[in-house]
């Protein structure tokens, strides 16, 4: 018997991990007010050391600025918890509600279209009253090849829907399913695993599934993957529909024909009108219906009740030598911002209610002139708002009526002079529109929960190269930096909206890091390096009290995120690749975005998207596999990661060789332990220059060019800290 009063959901406080995480927090701040007390005492030293005040101001500077961005970081671990779903609880298939996929691509040539394709298939084949299923593929390319694909994916589906619903199918990405071992979990809803019929049906799938990508990778050679249109074209709104028989059997087409709604969207763009990228795409998707669940083209779902437990993990080797599972996020940052009132929106795997997008505008605007004033003109649009409560409310029909609406909202000037999507919709703010439509919904009462199932829910493929890590690192950094320096800073405008301070702090540390970051480890990496190889000591020697006090913040900083990467079950690998990615985003993506930011602000340069390539390099993957890194990437970001190697190599040496010859080691003991840690750390680099010889490897050229650059970084040090 359905008791309503039973919970869908429990929350668990992980209080063994909060009571570590508060001890930690504070026996560590502890320790960073002695280290200030003790740069503090500077300035009371004899006035004959003060011929190294520059330096000592700098290295102070970056130690504040990371003590600082850790203290923000410390608001994830306050109150971590996590949750257990209960999805057999749910209401019968009729009382759910409706909910709409938005799946949004930008870029045919890095975005392969069966790639994109596998994630529609694997969206319509959701565990899911199909009648109450919506899936909306957003094209922001208008590419020809992918409409093609689409409707290629929607005579598929014929088959492969009704073989993923007869037989229990778990993983419903095809490309996922046939890949080796993928589906060895699945059978049929008996258990009968492998029985001649399945395996006989599975075959067939395959054989079809192998027909469905040669003509979508046909289309895509032949077709309009580099089209001059994509920043003029009109409109395209097509609900993708039958057009044929196809020859299909009768039990086959009788079995399809109950299956999920399929819209291709490709909104109207103009070179003299702004496109605001994904929010502006997010935002013609949202007025066409109620509640939706995002994806991002990188992920297909693995499980078929993915919107029961709604999130997203990706599924990484072991060699992650690039982060790209983010496991430091997903696995202990989001539990804590959970307990705080929830995480942000992000990127993709996210549940939201349309309502929470347009509730207070609706209310404050109750008649039809507000409400036009505040949403645009369309009438259909404005109806649905009127109805926003009802869940059977459809505004895209299936008989593909309305094309005067559609055509309308889908049209680049339909938000001019109004609120929908600069104060309503997906925020315009960066492109980040994630991150900050979160953090205005949050500031306006709304809650998230965060939802981390022990079976991953989403199959992701990660970035395989240095270059697209690095660029991808670069779009975020900026995006966040754009909300970082504006009005909507969380330090400045949370705590007035918020219902608590630390929930503020952790917007913050995200929009401030990559400043922080860069700020902090380019002076680490720089300052004692350069005062060693001149003999000014900048840290306490081995027999003072304070260095205690440096080596234990040292130890504790680096031991607390070792037991974080064992007890989420990674290794010691993992700790010292994310060590690594830290040094060298730090160094390049998040020096590059932070100054871009500060460019769009100052109206330099204008705001651009990049997708991040989804095109596997066989050569590339392979050292993936492999856990090699492939130095393949653009100079503005391996110069600077050589050079500082260089520089700190050089600086290692010499302070080697101050201690042998002239028995400074004690004096100068953490200004030689520095380098040691970053050329350790960045030993990869070192191989790259100097061991690797393949395609990989760092070029000769690039080398000599940043020994030049550590030279001249030397010579200018030299003459400002002397």
């Amino acid at each position: 018997m359905e008791n309503s009063k039973v919970p869908l959901h429990l929350c668990h406080v992980h209080k063994l991990s909060n009571f570590i995480n508060r001890t930690h927090i504070l026996v560590h701040s502890i320790a960073l007010v002695f280290l200030i007390s003790y740069r503090a005492s500077f300035f009371f030293q004899h006035p004959k050391t003060k011929a190294t005040t520059l330096p000592w101001l700098l290295v102070f500077a970056s130690e504040v600025l990371l003590a600082f961005e850790w203290l923000l970081s410390q608001s994830f671990r306050w109150q971590t918890v996590s949750r257990t779903v209960f999805p057999e609880r749910l209401p019968e298939d009729d009382k759910l509600p409706p909910i709409d996929v938005f799946i949004c691509t930008a870029d045919p040539e890095k975005e392969p279209t069966v790639g994109v394709m596998n994630t529609v298939l694997s969206a319509m084949a959701m565990d899911y009253p199909p009648e109450k299923l919506h899936v909306y593929l957003s094209d922001d390319a208008g590419a020809a090849v992918t409409l093609n694909g689409m409707r290629e994916a929607w005579r598929f589906a014929k088959w492969w829907l009704p073989f993923c619903k007869r037989y229990g199918i778990k993983c419903t990405a095809p490309e996922a399913y046939f890949s080796a071992g993928a589906g060895e979990d699945d059978g049929d809803e008996n258990g009968g695993f492998g029985g001649s019929e399945f395996v006989q049906e599975k075959e067939h799938i395959k054989e079809k599934y192998e027909a469905f990508k040669k003509s979508v990778t046909e289309n895509a050679r032949i077709g309009d993957t580099r089209s001059n249109s994509r920043r003029d074209h009109c409109a395209v709104i097509e609900v993708i529909q039958e057009t044929s028989s196809d020859n299909a059997d009768a039990i086959q087409a009788n079995e399809a024909k109950n299956k999920p709604l399929l819209i291709y969207v490709s909104r109207e763009k103009r070179p003299s009108q702004p496109h605001h990228f994904k929010a502006g795409a997010l935002n013609v998707l949202v007025c066409m219906h109620l509640s939706f669940c995002n994806f991002f083209t990188i992920y297909v779902s693995i499980l078929s009740n993915i919107l029961l437990p709604y999130m997203c993990i990706t599924y990484i080797l072991n060699s992650d030598i690039y982060d790209s599972q983010y496991r430091s996020a997903l696995k202990v940052l989001w539990k804590g911002y959970d307990g705080l009132g929830g995480p942000c929106v992000c990127g993709t795997g996210y549940y939201i209610k349309r309502l929470s997008l347009c509730e207070s505008s609706i209310s404050e605007a109750g008649d039809a002139m507000k409400l036009r004033q505040c949403f645009g003109p369309s009438n259909e649009f404005i109806k649905s708002l009127r109805q926003i409560n009802k869940p059977d409310r459809m505004f895209v029909q299936r008989n593909n009526a309305q094309p005067n609406e559609t055509q309308l909202l889908a049209s680049c000037a339909y938000e001019d002079g109004t609120k929908w999507g600069k104060e309503v919709g997906f925020l315009y703010g960066s492109v980040v529109e994630d991150y900050f439509t979160g953090f205005h919904l949050h500031c306006k009462g709304w809650i998230s929960v965060y939802c981390d199932p022990k079976r991953p829910q989403f199959l992701g493929s990660g970035t395989t190269n240095l270059d697209d890590f690095l660029v991808q690192g670069t779009r975020w950094s900026s995006g966040l930096v754009d909300v970082a320096i504006s009005k909507f800073n969380p330090l400045i405008y949370g705590p007035f909206k918020m219902p608590t301070f630390l929930h503020s702090m952790c917007y913050a540390e995200l929009a401030l890091f990559p400043i922080f970051y860069f700020l902090s480890l380019w002076g680490f990496a720089t300052i004692p390096q350069l005062c060693l190889l001149n003999g000014i000591p900048l840290y306490p020697q081995v027999s003072n009290t304070y260095f205690i006090v440096f080596a234990f913040i040292f130890l504790s900083s680096h031991s607390k995120h070792l037991y974080e990467v064992l007890a989420t079950g990674s290794t010691f690998r993992h700790w010292v690749n994310e060590q690594r990615i830290w040094m060298m985003k730090s160094v390049t993506s998040h020096l590059y975005g932070s100054v871009d930011a500060f460019m769009k602000k100052l109206g330099i340069r204008e705001a651009n998207f990049f997708p991040t390539n989804k095109v596997d390099d066989v050569e590339q993957l392979k050292r993936y596999n492999m856990g090699v890194f492939d130095f393949q990437t653009s100079l503005l970001f391996l110069v600077p990661m050589v050079a500082l190697i260089i520089l700190n190599m050089a600086s290692f040496a010499v302070g080697i060789a101050r201690g042998i010859f002239v028995g400074e080691l004690d004096k100068m003991f953490i200004q030689v332990f520095i380098p040691f840690y970053v050329i350790v750390m960045n030993y990869p680099i070192i191989e790259g220059m100097l061991i690797r010889k393949d395609k990989g490897s760092i070029p000769l050229s690039v080398t000599l060019v940043s020994a030049l650059v550590s030279l001249i970084f030397y010579f200018f040090g030299s003459i400002i800290f002397m």
